[in-house]
C-alpha cells in the first residue's frame, strides 16, 4: 500500500515537535538545579504530540486539547496494541498546566520525574517505529 505524502509529512511533523519536547526535557533535568517543573511539562506535551502524530498518521482528526486520556482513547481504537500505553498516559496530562500557574503545588519525588520522562518517551518511540516503518 502506498503512504499518502501529505498524510506522511504531517505526522512526522507532529512526531519532530514530539523530538523537540523529549530534548527539552533532558536539558530541563540536566540544568543546575534540574528545572523539574518545566521537565514534566515536556513529557506531557511529548507524550501528547506523539499521540496526535498517530492521529494524523492514521488521518484521525483531533481536537485541540491537552486531555491524554481522551487521545489516547481516541488513538487506542486505531492502535489497540498500545492499548495499555496510551492508559497510562494519562497520568502526565496534569503537567500541561499545573506548573504554568502560581500556586502551592510541590513537585514530586524524583522516581515520579524520571518515571514521566521514560512514559513519554515510550509513547513518542512507538510513535515513531509505526510512522517511520511504514515508507
Amino acid at each position: 500500500m502506498e503512504v499518502d505524502p501529505a498524510r506522511r509529512a504531517h505526522a512526522l511533523a507532529w512526531l519532530a515537535k514530539a523530538r523537540q519536547d523529549c530534548a527539552r526535557i533532558r536539558r530541563c533535568l540536566d540544568a543546575a538545579p534540574p528545572d523539574t517543573e518545566d521537565a514534566l511539562f515536556h513529557c506531557q506535551q511529548a507524550a501528547e504530540k506523539a499521540v496526535k502524530a498517530l492521529l494524523a498518521w492514521h488521518d484521525e482528526p483531533f481536537r485541540k486539547t491537552h486531555d491524554l486520556s481522551a487521545l489516547g482513547r481516541q488513538c487506542a481504537i486505531l492502535e489497540p496494541a498500545l492499548s495499555a500505553l496510551l492508559n497510562r498516559l494519562d497520568d502526565l496530562t496534569e503537567y500541561a498546566w499545573l506548573f504554568r500557574y502560581p500556586g502551592d503545588f510541590v513537585a514530586p519525588p524524583e522516581p515520579e520525574i524520571a518515571d514521566a520522562q521514560t512514559l513519554a518517551g515510550e509513547i513518542v518511540r512507538e510513535a515513531s517505529r509505526r510512522i517511520e516503518a511504514a515508507e
